[in-house]
């Protein structure tokens, strides 16, 4: 008996090791695939591939999923868009076929169901880009952005103009096509004209609270409010496009990319700037100033961050860069309240020197534009060839100056003919001596 059980436990034993190891070919590497903690792929929640997700859902799904993840739902994405392009193109094989089939109807399905794709695209775009921004491979993205736009050009060139009446007619009415464009022109007209009136009402506060500070030019306070306006625009501007969608932060690195080139290019532009600053805040001269400056005399109109304007006497307008302006030496003719007026006066040889200076003193002081602090100043101050020249210095205020001065030339001279002294003609004696021969 003990030699019977001997006998049949070892072939028992070798036919269950047999078919152990027939069971772990079959089963085993089932166990690895499925099981192995590498090869193991989570399955893609229905939602993500659902055709009907929202695009905002989708776009808050696709923020916590890792490249690994995305790259299957990608594919995934790729098949469904392939499947609904499948669908089309036998759709518009059946139209070829049998033209009698190609009612309005038959159309306007066939328009439907590329508008259903058009939806697909934009949310197969999504996952793409999320795929490309997290380090996903770029022949895979590069493979299907170029998919997608195969697909869009050659049913483009093969469609019939009426299927391409139909589709652009559907895009109108589309929430996500011409409906949307044409909310999004709308916002951005709206936006463009509450933006106007609050940096305008940006301005207006910016000015009365600028006024307000002490020893602050108007050509400084002019910039200062122009700089406020165009802030308000340029950030209300931002805000716009945000809001839109649209991803400013290329704008951002493209300004920061570009700034360095720029910086060269305007080398004369960026010098007048920073003298139109130096301008600003030193206050060489204010706006309605008479200055003198780079050869040219006239009243300041206005100060930009590049030029200043002057208007010249005969009305002639004046631009002169900022950096010739700062450069130079500046006259300021009207920067004090008095001025004084500086006149000769010449009388003969023959005439009494103590009458002229009675006379020139007391049309002086009856001039009423003629201030007597600080007194006039009235002295011989010249022997010339041909007369006896007077100096004439009364102090005036600087809005009367050519008026006094054009005055006291008028009424000096007829003075002197009351008074009987002369104002000779300039003359010249010529001896001749002749040799007797």
């Amino acid at each position: 008996m003990r030699a019977w059980n001997e006998s049949v436990r070892a072939p028992l034993a070798c036919c269950f090791a047999i078919a152990l190891l027939i069971l772990l070919h079959f089963t085993g590497p089932a166990f690895s695939q499925d099981a192995g903690p590498d090869n193991l792929e989570a399955a893609i929640p229905a939602e993500l591939v659902a055709p009907g997700i929202s695009t905002d859902e989708l776009a808050y799904r696709l923020i916590p999923l890792t490249q690994g993840e995305l790259d299957p739902l990608a594919k995934t994405w790729l098949e469904i868009v392939q499947d609904k392009t499948e669908e089309i193109s036998e759709r518009q094989i059946t139209l070829l076929k049998d033209p009698a089939a190609g009612s309005e109807t038959a159309y306007q399905a066939l328009a439907q169901m590329v508008e259903d794709r058009a939806a697909l695209f934009v949310r197969f775009a999504m996952v793409v880009n999320a795929l490309e921004s997290k380090g996903g491979d770029e022949a895979l993205v590069a493979e299907m952005r170029a998919y997608r736009d195969s697909v869009l050009f050659n049913e483009t060139i093969l469609a019939s103009p009426k299927a391409i009446v139909l589709a652009f007619m559907s895009w109108l009415t589309r929430s996500d096509g011409g409906l949307a464009i044409a909310m999004d022109i709308g916002v951005v007209i709206l936006a463009f004209v509450a933006l106007l009136f609050i940096s305008r009402s940006a301005r207006g506060l910016a000015r009365r609270w600028i006024g307000r500070l002490p020893n602050i030019s108007k050509l400084l306070e002019a910039f200062l409010v122009a700089a406020v306006f165009w802030l308000v625009i340029a950030v209300g501007l931002m805000f716009v496009l945000v809001a839109l969608g649209v991803n400013i932060t290329p704008l951002f690195a493209m300004i920061g990319g570009a700034s360095f080139i720029l910086a060269f290019a305007f080398q004369d532009t960026l010098g007048n700037l920073a003298s139109g600053l130096m301008i600003m805040i030193n206050r060489p001269f204010d706006e309605g100033d008479y200055v003198l400056v780079g050869g040219v005399g006239g009243t300041v109109k206005s100060v930009s961050i590049v030029a200043t304007t002057v208007t010249t006497a005969d009305n002639q307008v004046i631009v002169i860069p900022n950096k010739n302006v700062w450069g130079n030496v500046i006259t300021n003719v009207t920067a004090s309240d008095t001025r004084r007026v500086d006149l000769v006066f010449g009388i003969s040889y023959e005439d009494s020197i103590p009458d002229a200076l009675r006379v020139i003193e007391k049309t002086v002081k009856a001039h009423p534009l003629v201030l007597p602090d600080p007194e006039p100043t009235i002295r011989v101050h010249e022997l010339a060839g041909s007369s006896v020249n007077f100096v004439c210095r009364p102090w005036t205020k600087t809005s009367d100056y050519w008026t006094v001065y054009w005055d006291m030339m008028h009424r000096m001279k007829e003075a002197f003919d009351e008074a009987g002294i002369s104002i000779p003609y300039p003359q010249q004696d010529v001896h001749i001596r002749t040799k007797d021969t």
